[in-house]
């Protein structure tokens, strides 16, 4: 029989995905098992916590105000386990993170053979979507999130903001010319991404870009069609930065560029509840500062 706490926590994976099935496919459990963990605690409780329909799952009242509480007092109780069973102990067990495939590429795989020699017991296992993904759906501990955040379920920590570019490679601008004002981008190819539209927004004050000449829905592709003299394109500094500083990229426009856009922040984000605390704060506070955005 399930003890109190794991139907607590049942109840909380039904309410961060949004079903009963979705909540027995995170936990890898039968959904059974999980429709009767509610039921157990509806009827401990005397009140209906979840309103069910065909499709979805949504809390009553009384549910919001229960699931707030003990969200508050399981992450508690947890973290205290962990502290408990890891005094004197350094961060251990699997810690997955998601980011999108370009700060995979050129920020966290250059530090994970230094993060392995500091936490030699952390098993990092790291994966690349270039959309926001479900952290419970993907099974993920904690994800880097590029642009404004809107999920307030979870926690964020601010990894500070990455300039935007406007660039292209030397030989396309010998090609093609160099613009000396926005209008000028008109006359010229634009890379750009397939989606979503936010990407495709550059930080001029008056432009839209116009009809892309080739475009990608990964930023690293982006890239590499800048480097090889396909066009002109916007491109984060996690990315471009060390073209920029070899010569293999130009930045242009910069006078016209709008600093401080929302597409500049750069986040860290998993679910206050996490049982992975110290592992999540430990990659946090060692990548941080050797991060280059």
């Amino acid at each position: 029989m399930l003890t109190r706490s794991d139907d607590l926590e049942i109840l909380l994976s039904v309410v961060d995905s949004g079903g009963f099935s979705a909540a027995a496919d995170t936990l890898d459990i039968q959904v059974a098992r999980v429709s009767r963990a509610v039921n157990k605690i509806e009827q401990q409780l005397g009140v209906t916590i979840l309103n069910r329909t065909t499709r979805r799952v949504e809390l009553t009242e009384e549910g919001r105000h229960f699931v707030a509480s003990i969200r508050v007092n399981l992450q508690n109780m947890q973290q205290a386990e962990q502290d408990l069973i890891s005094q004197g102990e350094l961060p251990k067990g699997r810690l997955r993170v998601d980011a999108a495939s370009p700060f995979v590429f050129h920020q966290i795989v250059p530090l994970v053979n230094e993060f392995q020699q500091a936490y030699p017991d952390i098993q990092l296992e790291l994966s690349s979507n270039e959309g926001f993904v479900s952290l419970l759906e993907k099974k993920t501990d904690l994800a880097i999130r590029i642009g404004q955040l809107e999920d307030s379920t979870l926690y964020a920590r601010s990894l500070g903001k990455s300039q935007l570019y406007i660039v292209a490679s030397p030989e396309y601008l010998a090609r093609c010319g160099v613009p000396s004002k926005v209008q000028d981008l008109l006359d010229h190819s634009a890379i750009a991404f397939t989606g979503p539209k936010i990407l495709n927004l550059w930080p001029l004050k008056g432009f839209k870009t116009k009809e892309a000449s080739v475009s990608a829905s990964n930023g690293e592709t982006v890239r590499q069609l800048a480097l090889a003299g396909h066009g002109i394109a916007c491109l984060s500094g996690f990315m471009v930065k060390k073209d920029l500083e070899q010569g293999r990229l130009v930045s242009l426009l910069e006078a016209h560029r709008q600093p401080n856009t929302a597409r500049e922040q750069v986040n860290a984000v998993f679910y206050k509840s996490s049982t992975v605390a110290k592992r999540i704060s430990a990659f946090i506070d060692f990548i941080q500062p050797k991060l280059s955005l």
